[in-house]
């Protein structure tokens, strides 16, 4: 739907949302197909090729097919070019183009904006949809600046340039996408690509508004309260998976067992941090411990930050719902953190976030052990927490499912991308707050 005819239609801002990221998914899935996307010089076939854009625009990183391999220049290209939209919006290109076409930015697309951006407010979106472009494109040079000059003794500078700005594209927009087919296995213990990577999904993880507020004020004292938040939950998330991946998997020879202590170090750094919605892995991630896959399920199902380009249930919401915990814990009327008080419409917010989550999750975890019944149970559970938070991680199952499995994942995927509340907004049918009161009397709980 292009921008311009925004102000025309009687859709609400979570239905456009909705219809455009499916229609910018039909149109990815359509090229995919195309012959020429595939190095088999055959169509790879619609259903496998709706999965990939799915997959891509959702910023996930799931594949059912070897993205290095199985597809040309042609379709690599198309595939970061929807990682591009997917990881900055759609609507922010429609921003950029009617800038640039000399349009006139309206109040009812400003709403649309507020939306798409996560806003709180409606004033000042063009300047922050601005900074978004080029806050991404700064990113993603440096970052392909940095891992080029890496990758030029390995791979010559054409195909290392090539290679790095895929991956810092991939990187930025916690896509998960990469050339080689184990991932960035064969570079476990290597720091520069290690921090290269890391720093690139986790700066466009904790958020766009978060990275301003930070290039503003620069002093903690002066950061908005959501910023204190994030920064504050990420690193306690980053610094916990740390150390609990590190010290499980000491116990594992299979997957630490032929490492260096510098490599695994890296190893537990990295795939604690990836599980922020980034999706590449440095070890076997089905050589793991039981143990730490579900600590990763945990913390994928928490995922990156608000207006980011990650998913899951964000940070914010989990430490929004924590603090509401506390504050009920103690007894407390009011709930508050860093001498702010959150609203309790808020906090119905966050609880409503994290409830249709798990619901979503638990109940594609239940129909997959139908339509995949020579699973296991921890890699269904994986893949479907994986999908839901645009992760891109998987346990080796995903080229392996059933045409209804993909379809299923599909779907979660795409529910992720859009968030719960956006996806409940989408398909709920506007209504009015009844003016009708009734009588309240008290429910037993615990």
């Amino acid at each position: 739907m292009p921008f311009a005819t925004i102000k025309k239609t009687k859709l609400n801002p979570h239905q456009l949302t909705a219809i455009g990221f499916a229609i910018i998914i039909l149109i990815g899935g359509l090229l995919l197909a195309l012959p020429i996307s595939s190095t088999s010089g055959a169509s790879i076939g619609i259903l496998d090729a709706l999965f990939t854009s799915t997959s891509a625009v959702c910023v996930t990183g799931l594949v059912v097919l070897d993205t290095g391999q199985d597809f040309t220049l042609f379709g690599q290209l198309i595939i970061m070019l929807l990682i591009q939209i997917g990881g900055m919006g759609f609507m922010t290109y429609g921003v950029i183009i009617a800038l640039i076409l000399g349009k006139r930015i309206g109040l009812k697309q400003r709403v649309f904006l507020q939306e798409s951006t996560k806003s709180s407010s409606i004033q000042g979106l063009v300047k922050l949809v601005l900074s978004i472009f080029f806050i991404t494109l700064t990113f993603e040079a440096v970052g392909a600046l940095i891992l080029w000059l890496r990758w030029i003794p390995d791979l010559g500078l054409g195909q290392a340039a090539y290679y790095a700005v895929f991956h810092s594209v991939s990187s930025f927009n916690n896509a998960g996408f990469g050339l080689w087919s184990d991932s960035l296995v064969r570079y476990v213990g290597d720091p520069i690509v290690n921090i290269v990577i890391s720093m690139l999904y986790i700066a466009g993880g904790i958020g766009f508004m978060v990275i301003v507020d930070i290039y503003r004020k620069r002093r903690w004292s002066k950061f908005a309260l959501h910023t204190k938040i994030v920064l504050l939950i990420s690193t306690l998330l980053s610094v916990g998976g740390f150390i609990i991946i590190f010290i499980l998997e000491l116990f594992n020879p299979a997957v630490f067992g032929h490492l260096t202590l510098s490599e695994q170090l890296w190893a537990a750094y990295f795939q604690s941090t990836t599980t922020r919605t980034a999706g590449f892995n440095s070890i076997d991630l089905a050589g793991m411990l039981t143990a730490s896959q579900f600590l990763m399920v945990f913390l994928m199902f928490i995922g990156a930050s608000s207006g980011s380009t990650g998913g899951g249930i964000k940070t914010n919401t989990f430490m929004v719902l924590l603090v509401a915990m506390y504050s009920n814990i103690r007894g407390r009327s009011q709930v508050h953190i860093f001498k702010r008080k959150i609203s309790n419409e808020l906090v119905l917010s966050a609880l409503s976030v994290i409830m249709i989550s798990l619901s979503l999750v638990l109940v594609v975890s239940f129909i997959l052990t139908i339509t995949e019944p020579g699973q296991q149970f921890i890699d269904l559970l994986f893949e479907a927490t994986s999908a839901f938070a645009t992760v891109g991680m998987s346990l080796g199952i995903t080229p392996e499912l059933s045409p209804v499995g993909k379809a299923i994942i599909i779907f979660t995927m795409f529910a992720g991308r859009l968030g719960p509340l956006t996806l409940a907004f989408a398909l709920a049918n506007k209504q009015r707050d009844s003016k009708i009161g009734y009588p309240e009397e008290k429910v037993l709980i615990g």
